[in-house]
């Protein structure tokens, strides 16, 4: 189980730069992608409180738990820790659920296309893969 964590080491930073939808006002003129990266970007431009939020449960969540997993697993942290890991995990399902949830609202309003892409399960998958580790560490370790 630790290297299928380490895994998500790689596989994080990947999910992170991997497009999350495509979205345009017109399909005709082509869809932009939208990646967790470009998102924040943008964000960062137009609220700072809002970027701030979303950078720590998109992006320092999920690598902060997936670090502190791998640090148990080779006996470097203690387990005791894995409650507030399995907090951070939380973040970033939160995250999942933000985007799913504009996915949803942007296409009710009908004023813009949107379309889900290949990294937004990458990243559900990361999560979730996440998730389902550090509930098995806390059963693994007393």
């Amino acid at each position: 189980m630790k290297w299928l964590n380490l895994t998500l080491l790689i596989l994080f930073p990947v999910a992170l730069f991997s497009p999350l939808m495509r979205a345009g006002l017109l399909p005709i003129f082509g869809l932009d992608e939208i990646s967790v990266i470009s998102g924040l970007q943008s964000l960062w431009g137009s609220d700072p409180v809002l970027a701030l939020i979303v950078t720590t449960m998109a992006v320092f969540a999920p690598l902060l738990k997936t670090l502190g997993l791998a640090l148990i697993d080779f006996n470097l942290l203690s387990p005791r820790v894995l409650p507030v890991l399995h907090g951070l995990g939380k973040l970033a399902m939160a995250d999942i659920f933000l985007i799913s949830l504009y996915i949803v609202l942007v296409k009710g309003m009908g004023l813009a296309t949107v379309e889900t892409a290949w990294g937004l399960y990458l990243f559900t998958g990361c999560v979730l893969l996440s998730l389902f580790l550090s509930h098995h560490a806390a059963k693994a370790k007393p």
